[in-house]
């Protein structure tokens, strides 16, 4: 089963977060907020770590006051859209991916900014990204795997490794293995 998601769904957490951290809810925080006008980001940031609110409900709480980008607030298909706006011809290789690991149970897809996560039922086992005009990247987690055959090193922290795709065919018997096994691995 393949889900959609984007930053909507994050910004629920986000808000749970706040109100496990802090013990007052979005509404109550944004009041307090409103009531201090701060000028600009930073010093609602150092008021806010002064408060103990760090991380995404900090985020949350710095978004609700100056505004959200317009990548948190476009709907999962619109942000996979932009992502292939100026590549259509690599737009194939995503839907190829995302066919190849229907079969391997329930796969959720964050769709993000610059690029696409599978989320296995544990934790994130892939990613992929538009990287050039004609390749798209794709971000595999394999816990202790070396690079070996089109598997290469990649940059990222968690998604260690990354195969690169130009085309439909790419997407062949020896990805879809290497992607089962970073789904069980996350699973």
């Amino acid at each position: 089963m393949i889900a959609l998601q984007d930053w909507r769904t994050d910004r629920t957490s986000w808000i749970r977060s706040l109100r496990q951290k802090t013990g007052a809810g979005l509404t109550e925080w944004n009041r307090r907020i409103r009531n201090k006008r701060f000028r600009d980001e930073q010093d609602l940031r150092h008021w806010l770590s002064q408060h103990h609110v760090d991380g995404y409900a900090q985020r949350l709480l710095v978004m609700e006051r100056f505004g959200y980008p317009d990548f948190i607030t476009c709907d999962a298909a619109d942000l996979i859209a932009r992502q292939y706006t100026d590549r259509p011809q690599l737009r194939p290789i995503l839907d190829a991916i995302v066919d190849a690991v229907r079969p391997f149970g329930r796969v959720v897809i964050q769709a993000r900014k610059s690029g696409v996560s599978l989320v296995a039922p544990r934790r994130t086992f892939a990613r992929i990204q538009p990287t050039t005009k004609g390749r798209v990247d794709l971000g595999i987690r394999l816990d202790g795997q070396k690079p070996i055959g089109r598997l290469r090193r990649n940059t990222h922290d968690t998604m260690r490794l990354r195969i690169a795709l130009a085309g439909t065919n790419e997407v062949d018997s020896e990805v879809n293995a290497w992607l089962r096994r970073a789904y069980m691995e996350s699973s």
